[in-house]
């Protein structure tokens, strides 16, 4: 437990009603989930205020309430704290209940468009390859060493991050690695952690639901390099044309990667076949189990960043070799025979076109390409031509089908996604998902290949506000599974 008055020396506090000797045992920013004894924030969010179940919380047990506005009615028995930004305070109150646990980590977040989770999983696979204790904070899962934790976010809240790296600090890591979302920057969930480094991988048309414009995107991003302390490093894409000024005036130490240009760490792929690639890393050639140029960046990051993490760089390479593809990224399925689908998160118009392009140089002229692609619901509309676009110029036949609807119409996202394409064009709407995987399996050829893009490694749709089981690669297996059965004779 915790006293009010030592959580909130780390923040700026406006004004103070109430005791401030109260203790607090838990930090909480949902009134539902408020046991006696706890603190809540009140945060403003873009579905709902906070401010108006302050008198739930307390009724719940509440002792203390963090806000940015009073309400009208105050308990005697509760400590009220004005702040102007809730977000903030609880970001500084965290880290200070938790014993900022990020000071004894070396913190490596990563942030850009794409690339993010899988190179912060290779960090985390390469660092426990080479026996560290480790802790991860991704997309697709959170890890603390080898406890393995459900993800919610790619970012969580600043109260569950302080929270997870506390326990990493007990359990002993040295290391943790984590995404870096730009909605948990705007948001303040980093605020107060200290990282060790700074990756920057890309950046691309994404979230303009939430940021507006591309500039505000840009600076939502930026402001995560801005705050990196003296002491760390900051590792920018020298091939990405925002990849400078991402670092322009950050006080960490600068490094860049490179496939195209002189940089501190440059790779070259040699070649490529459908199960690796060869590729020339600062002179040493080694054979990674990840396919396309955009993983051969990703490694490349993961490489500067171990060797700017002090690591030997003959260890790095020779631990990378071992490495495998990240679940749901470029994973590679086959059927008995020789059709081969690949299963990726590609949800942007930029990664799409990453590994339809990928695919597009591995395939032979004789190999059809399917590629099986949606659009979620309530998110950025502005991209769903321009991911129609890509899909029909790569492949031979597109199937656009649901991602995750959530409130909207699978058949007007894909009226939306279809509304600029030339007649011409070869494509099919299937709004079922596993439906729209089945087409591509039965009208592709033995030795085919199929994309399905956009889940990865889900394993859910949401539908209205119902979050429903489902698989791409579960939905690609029986598909296949159901080509190579024999066909029933009366």
């Amino acid at each position: 437990m915790k006293q009010i008055q030592e959580l909130i020396k780390a923040t700026q506090v406006l004004r103070v009603e109430g005791n401030s000797d109260t203790r607090v045992s838990r930090l909480a920013y949902d009134s539902r989930r408020i046991a006696p004894g706890d603190c809540f924030f009140a945060v403003s969010g873009t579905q709902s205020d906070g401010h108006a179940y302050i008198d739930a919380a307390v009724a719940a047990g509440a002792v203390a309430v963090v806000c940015q506005r009073l309400p009208e009615h105050l308990a005697p028995s509760v400590c009220y704290v004005v702040v102007a930004d809730t977000n903030a305070a609880m970001a500084d109150m965290a880290a200070a209940f938790y014993g900022d646990p990020s000071r004894q980590l070396k913190l490596v977040g990563i942030t850009g468009t794409n690339g993010k989770t899988t190179t912060v999983t290779l960090l985390y696979d390469l660092f426990r390859g080479l026996g560290y204790k480790v802790g991860l904070i991704s997309t697709v899962v959170y890890c603390i060493d080898t406890e393995r934790i459900e993800s919610t976010h790619t970012t969580p809240d600043a109260i569950r991050l302080n929270e997870m790296m506390a326990r990493m600090v007990e359990a002993g890591c040295e290391y943790c690695f984590m995404e870096v979302s730009s909605h948990a920057i705007v948001q303040e969930r980093t605020r107060g952690l200290v990282f060790a480094g700074g990756i920057f991988s890309n950046l691309t048309h994404d979230h303009l639901d939430y940021h507006k414009t591309f500039a505000e995107y840009i600076r939502a991003k930026k402001r995560f390099f801005d705050g990196l302390p003296a002491g760390a490093f900051a590792l920018t894409n020298a091939d990405d044309r925002n990849g400078r000024v991402m670092v322009q005036n950050t006080a960490a130490k600068v490094s860049t990667y490179s496939l195209r240009s002189m940089a501190d760490f440059r790779c070259r792929i040699v070649e490529t076949h459908l199960d690796g690639m060869l590729l020339r890393i600062d002179g040493a050639e080694v054979w990674v189990g990840l396919l396309g140029r955009f993983n051969a960046y990703n490694l490349l990051a993961v490489y500067g960043a171990a060797s700017l993490l002090g690591l030997d760089r003959g260890e790095v390479l020779r631990t990378l070799s071992a490495l495998h593809p990240v679940s749901g990224r470029f994973e590679v399925i086959r059927a008995e025979n020789g059709t081969v689908a690949v299963v990726d998160y590609a949800h942007t118009p930029d990664a799409l076109e990453n590994v339809l392009r990928t695919i597009g140089e591995l395939r032979t002229p004789a190999q059809q390409l399917f590629a099986v692609c949606g659009c979620g619901g309530d998110r950025d509309r502005t991209k769903r031509p321009e991911m129609a676009q890509i899909a029909v110029k790569y492949a031979s036949t597109a199937i656009f089908t649901s991602d995750n609807p959530r409130h909207e119409s699978p058949e007007a996202i894909l009226d939306e996604m279809t509304a600029g394409l030339d007649p011409s064009v070869r494509y099919l709407r299937i709004a079922d998902r596993a439906e729209a995987i089945r087409t591509a399996v039965m009208l592709s050829r033995p030795g085919d290949i199929l994309l399905v893009a956009g889940k990865g490694h889900e394993t859910y749709q949401i539908v209205g506000d119902e979050k429903r089981h489902f698989d791409d690669r579960e939905e690609v297996r029986r598909a296949f599974a159901a080509l190579s059965k024999p066909e029933k004779r009366n």
